[in-house]
């Protein structure tokens, strides 16, 4: 199929994907257009195979010098995953369709990581959970000063995944411990500060840029509309931020943060309590754990794990049933408190799959070996 094409489902009819994921290429560039702007562009499979199968096509694609990936409306690049979806799966299917969509998702978020041409990807506006997947492991992630980054996961009863705790464990001290845990977002210069983007660009000029790249060289197309970026809100908070989420439990963290004084930590310290207690201990171990890795796909392999664990567990039904589906923002995680959340417990969620093993590490030393060949 050219990218030039819409696909259809053999039968002449388009297919549904097609309106949620648009694509053209124009020049030397090729745009993907995320396009359920009601929905701020939420992620669903058919979402994601579309946008692999473009990378497919356009990677041998002679005219296409570059990738870009942008979001429909005014709200954002992409709020995530189809939340609704994966609770119903969850909740009366058993679980095998939202599995069968983090397995091809976070092949996504790796092929993006390793894609032989360059990305770049406009995170205008709210950029969360799966929108992070396909935005902040880019050759190029741009931001605006209407941008809004976060892993809000925990207050679902979820984990960061897609990659997530790769990035935010290496963030600049414990930042990406604090965002980790609490959900909270970030606007561009802390979202740069934080490496999970690169550069500054006006919202008025983005158009301007998206449509320069078609003709223009990266370069030349940066040097044109990039800026400096609105003050940093968090990284004049991280004196505390580093103190604070230093502490080896969840527990601990959270003594430090009520007893630290400043007023911010304090409220950190109440939207932890608010949050599952069994996400994040769990977020604590993920993001402690993916610092060490050597790869994202070593990480993402970890991701597939402890989301596949999520599935069973009654924090995730219960959490987006209080946040989505009833909207009474009251919870009722299980166990309630942190004190109850078992060693055990945790563990659990970093079992191996065996067979059902994502496999995306083991794939990358297979490709590397026959490379050096």
């Amino acid at each position: 199929m050219s990218p030039r094409e819409s696909p259809d489902d053999g039968r002449g009819r388009t297919s549904a994907a097609a309106d949620t994921v648009l694509l053209r290429t124009e020049g030397r560039a090729a745009y993907l257009t995320l396009n359920r702007p009601r929905a701020i562009n939420a992620l669903t499979h058919a979402m994601v195979k579309r946008i692999a199968a473009a990378l497919d096509a356009w990677e041998d694609h002679p005219e296409v010098q570059v990738v870009v990936l942008v979001g429909a409306g005014e709200r954002g690049l992409c709020a995530g995953g189809d939340i609704r979806a994966i609770h119903d799966d969850a909740r009366y299917g058993g679980g095998a369709a939202t599995a069968a969509f983090w397995r091809d998702e976070y092949r996504l978020n790796a092929r993006i990581a390793g894609y032989s041409k360059p990305y770049v990807a406009v995170m205008d506006g709210i950029v969360m959970g799966g929108g992070v997947g396909v935005s902040a492991h880019a050759t190029v992630r741009l931001v605006t000063e209407r941008s809004r980054i976060a892993m809000p996961e925990t207050g679902i009863g979820f984990v960061p995944d897609v990659g997530g705790t790769y990035l935010l464990g290496r963030a600049p001290g414990e930042l990406g411990t604090h965002l980790a845990l609490t959900g909270a977002s970030v606007g561009a210069a802390d979202a740069i500060a934080c490496g999970l983007a690169d550069a500054f660009v006006p919202s008025g000029v983005i158009a301007a840029l998206v449509a320069d790249l078609a003709s223009v060289p990266l370069r030349e197309a940066f040097a044109e509309h990039v800026g400096a970026a609105p003050p940093a809100e968090l990284a004049e908070q991280q004196h505390w931020i580093d103190t604070c989420y230093a502490a080896d439990t969840v527990e601990e963290i959270v003594g430090r943060l009520f007893e630290h004084g400043d007023h911010a930590a304090k409220e950190a310290a109440e939207t932890l309590l608010a949050r599952s207690p069994t996400a994040l201990k769990v977020t604590l171990a993920a993001l402690r754990r993916a610092r060490t890795m050597a790869s994202l796909e070593e990480a993402l392999d970890q991701d597939y794990r402890v989301s596949c664990a999520a599935l069973t567990s009654p924090d995730l039904v219960e959490g987006i049933r209080a946040q989505i589906i009833d909207k009474d923002r009251a919870p009722r995680w299980s166990p309630g408190t942190l004190a109850e959340v078992a060693d055990t417990d945790v563990a659990r969620f970093f079992v191996s799959l065996g067979d059902n093993e994502l496999g995306l590490a083991d794939a990358s030393r297979d490709r590397a070996q026959e490379t050096s060949r």
